[in-house]
């Protein structure tokens, strides 16, 4: 799935060839792509009004147009949004026409991929807000916030990195870069990430996410530039996709597990297994021992 730095990619790739311009035609070819509105809807809602921007949020694309409409989109598993692409392509699900005779073409063999309409900036905070949480290139995005997301959360951190209400725009991908970078194991509870763990991983995930974005993201299945190319950020994987390679750092085999009920890769060194907590008070329990271990992982 296109993850922050892939849709990044997307954005300054079409920005300059968008922005400006008026829709001239929207046809959605599969309702799906915008249910519950019908295609009629959106592109009524669309059509001759001038793309203000174009912008992201997270993983989400946004084409804030003038009247304050925006059109919400969300590649998912295999969407690909390409610039003045042959207009056979299959999978095709979506059609942009520009006043400039230029088009978008929206590809999605899964489709997974949609778009959705904010009638106002108020609606689109709205959905924003309720769907993700702080934006990692954000002023907001501090070891201070990462710290109050994770208080008190048993969840692995591998989870917490994944759950888009967190830490917006982070995937399996750049959770494995960062988890490494940071030397924290996948399965860590999150709330139990003491201070400089939590500072090593707030840098974790922004040198991760900055590296795909100078790489123009990874493409390892379906994704591609808007002009058709591919990301670069998959030969520069620390771990993952890596497994039984040699750590970059200690040369010990990478190793790949299930957390969070993805695949997720690391270094067994240099990300240590939490140890189990033994209590620290001694009391006596009826039916129990005193002193006995705590189960839970530290």
């Amino acid at each position: 799935m296109p993850e922050l730095p892939e849709v990044e990619t997307v954005r300054r790739h079409l920005a300059p060839g968008v922005e400006g311009r008026a829709v001239a035609r929207l046809e959605v070819l599969d309702a799906r792509w915008c249910r519950p509105l019908a295609p009629a809807e959106v592109a009524a809602a669309v059509e001759g009004r001038t793309v203000v921007r174009l912008g992201r949020r997270g993983k989400y694309l946004i084409a804030s147009l003038e009247g304050d409409r925006h059109l919400v989109m969300h590649l998912r598993m295999t969407g690909t949004l390409l610039y003045d692409a042959d207009p056979a392509l299959p999978h095709t699900r979506v059609r942009f026409e520009l006043d400039d005779g230029h088009r978008l073409t929206w590809t999605d063999p899964r489709r997974f991929g949609t778009g959705e309409l904010a009638e106002d900036s108020a609606a689109l905070e709205a959905f924003l807000a309720a769907r993700l949480g702080v934006e990692p290139f954000s002023g907001e995005f501090t070891v201070q916030a990462l710290r109050e997301q994770a208080h008190r959360r048993r969840t692995p951190v591998k989870a917490f990195l994944l759950d888009q209400r967190r830490v917006a725009g982070v995937g399996n991908i750049y959770a494995d870069e960062a988890l490494f970078r940071a030397r924290i194991h996948p399965l860590r509870p999150a709330g139990r990430l003491n201070r400089a763990q939590l500072e090593r991983l707030h840098e974790g995930v922004l040198a991760s996410l900055r590296a795909g974005v100078a790489a123009n993201g990874a493409s390892i299945d379906d994704f591609r530039h808007p002009d058709g190319a591919r990301g670069s950020f998959q030969d520069q994987f620390l771990v993952h996709r890596r497994a039984g390679e040699p750590c970059p750092a200690c040369g010990t085999p990478i190793t790949k597990i299930v957390a969070a009920g993805r695949g997720t890769y690391l270094c067994r060194h240099c990300q240590p297994k939490p140890r189990r907590r033994r209590a620290v008070e001694r009391r006596a329990t009826k039916g129990g021992r005193a002193g006995a271990p705590d189960p839970r992982p530290r």
